[in-house]
């Protein structure tokens, strides 16, 4: 039976409303796009933690390498709602290439410090991870600074990766904003000069080569040791974790007396399809349940206050940061990379 032509375009306006309620659960943010330079395994089980409180699907993209050019060249069609990284320069590259957009959280800016979150709302620290001394486990050393490290006295008996790592290249930077370039330059060389073997490899290497007698000291991760001592006995992580110890050296510096730390952190993409689920995943992973999993299970420190820490983390005593804001510390990056070359750390 056909309908009357004056019926037509009720039907038409009933069938298009009903086409938009049965649209509406679809249209709904019941999934977000995150990409991250961090291995997704690192992060995967925080990101199943919030798909079963929430429901929200959490898609991963992997992007070792490239991320800002990557979004860029997506332009708005980028799927991409948060943009996650190490490192606290890979984040205000981001910001700086303008593929990030501001937020207001009320939860955000009560639970992260301010000097670890942008003044804008353009991105925010999610863990913190301390670059430490590994140290032989037998050798009577209690404290240290970072200046220390080209003390003669461990001519070829340092151990550490490449100046050019994105670790080092922070902590160089630091030290030229606490001591000045000039300083910073001879501290290179005479780092260099003490080294037990050529600046490479990655932080566990630097554990590998204490118990292998290549080194006594070196300067890496605290979370990595997290993962070493905690590995299965036998292996190859546990014998290189139970081989040292670890100290938190501070700069010299009396204005700092602080350790150096540096960040996991996210933004909220400029073109997020999901702006507010990525609001509300940024929040979770704040979240006391989510601290907590970055403490206990990617042995990383804490944003947020109160968290219980993993037992061997937490041996290694009470963190003092040190209170030179991470943007300060960004703003030397280059000049830090430049002076790595110039004194051929790496070589």
């Amino acid at each position: 039976m056909q309908s009357r032509p004056f019926l037509r375009p009720l039907l038409s306006a009933l069938a298009l409303a009903g086409g938009l309620v049965s649209m509406a659960p679809a249209m709904a943010a019941e999934e977000v796009s995150l990409y991250t330079t961090r291995e997704p395994k690192l992060i995967q089980p925080l990101l199943d933690a919030y798909t079963k409180e929430s429901g929200v699907k959490v898609n991963t993209v992997f992007v070792k390498d490239g991320l800002l050019e990557r979004v860029k060249a997506e332009g708005a069609q980028s799927p991409a709602d948060v943009l996650m990284t190490v490192d606290v320069g890979n984040l205000l590259d981001l910001v700086a290439g303008g593929v990030t957009q501001p937020v207001s959280s009320k939860t955000l800016e009560s639970v992260i410090p301010a000097n670890l979150r942008g003044t804008d709302g353009q991105w925010f620290a999610l863990s913190l991870r301390d670059r430490v001394l590994y140290v032989e486990k037998d050798l009577p050393l209690t404290s240290f600074t970072y200046e220390s490290l080209a003390d003669p006295k461990w001519k070829g008996k340092v151990c550490i990766r490449a100046g050019q790592h994105p670790y080092n290249t922070a902590l160089i930077a630091a030290m030229i904003a606490h001591d000045g370039a000039e300083k910073t330059e001879k501290w290179l060389r005479d780092v260099k000069a003490n080294l037990g073997r050529k600046a490479t490899g990655g932080d566990r290497d630097v554990a590998r080569d204490i118990l292998g007698g290549i080194c006594d000291i070196g300067l890496a991760n605290a979370y990595y040791v997290g993962q070493m001592k905690n590995a299965e006995p036998g292996t190859d992580a546990r014998k290189w974790g139970d081989a040292i110890k670890v100290i938190r050296p501070t700069f010299a510096n009396e204005k700092s007396g602080g350790t150096h730390v540096n960040i996991s952190g996210a933004a909220v993409a400029k073109h997020a399809p999901h702006k507010e689920g990525a609001v509300k995943l940024l929040e979770y992973l704040v979240s006391e349940p989510a601290q907590a999993l970055y403490a206990q299970a990617n042995y990383e420190y804490p944003v947020r206050r109160g968290i219980k820490l993993d037992p061997v983390v937490a041996s290694f005593g009470e963190l003092k940061i040190d209170p030179l804001s991470v943007t300060e510390i960004a703003k030397h990056r280059k000049q830090a990379s430049e002076l790595v070359d110039k004194v051929g750390f790496d070589n």
